[in-house]
């Protein structure tokens, strides 16, 4: 019954908020309109992890954050970015109308690959973008064996 109509989808069944909330959302939000849904939406942030020869890198969108509130750890080859981008309210007079901006806590964590290696983690944070580098091991290439 659920595939006969697209309306109540496994998609809406899934969420958290009401159906009703999620559809009254969809239908303005596909205009480009505000929706009025008071539920809050957890912030995560957008990563990239890309791989080279000798390296691991991974990517992370923070824009407007202070990099003493992002916290990085490496424990048991998974890599766990965390932070906090607080909300500074600058101008008593300021009405917001809509407001896209996140705020607020979050956590990303990525079980890195077992050549990714501990030691000599670089992570540098510039234009609001967060670049963690992590070296590959050097791991025993198989040997060739030559029958005679």
């Amino acid at each position: 019954m659920n595939a006969l109509l697209p309306i109540f989808s496994d998609k809406w069944l899934s969420r958290s908020e009401p159906v009703a909330t999620s559809l009254f959302d969809s239908f303005f939000g596909d205009f480009g309109l505000p929706t009025l849904s008071v539920v809050e939406k957890e912030w995560m942030p957008a990563i990239d992890f890309a791989e080279t020869e000798k390296a691991y890198t991974v990517k992370a969108e923070l824009p407007g954050m202070d990099k003493k509130n992002i916290d990085i750890s490496l424990t048991d080859g998974v890599l766990t970015v965390k932070g906090e981008k607080k909300f500074e309210k600058k101008e008593e007079k300021e009405n917001y109308h809509y407001m896209e901006t996140r705020y607020g806590t979050f956590s990303r964590s990525l079980r890195l690959p077992e050549d990714a290696s501990a030691e000599k983690v670089d992570a540098t944070y510039t234009d609001g973008v967060l670049t963690i580098s992590i070296p590959k091991t050097e791991v025993a290439k198989p040997k060739k064996i030559k029958v005679q």
